[in-house]
């Protein structure tokens, strides 16, 4: 559990609730991972286009490898992402 405060979609800025919207599907909530950066919307908007390239951009490793890694390294932290 994360301890850093969220912000809500009805608390957030125009900004962040557009891209709440953008990333959070129909409820307009995004993933916790996704929220915590929500102080900082470019900062949130930088992390899902880091999230990208890593997951889905050109690269050695196919989509397939880089999932096992993602739930290794989540499983070593004790993470449910």
């Amino acid at each position: 559990m994360a301890f850093i405060k969220y912000i809500t979609y009805e608390e957030a800025s125009e900004e962040l609730k557009a891209l709440y919207e953008q990333y959070g599907g129909v409820d307009k909530v995004p993933a916790n991972i996704v929220r915590i950066a929500g102080f900082n919307p470019k900062a949130l908007a930088t992390h899902i286009d880091f999230y990208k390239a890593i997951m889905f951009g050109k690269s050695p490793l196919s989509r397939d490898q880089r999932e096992m890694i993602a739930v290794v390294v989540s499983a070593i932290n004790c993470c449910h992402y």
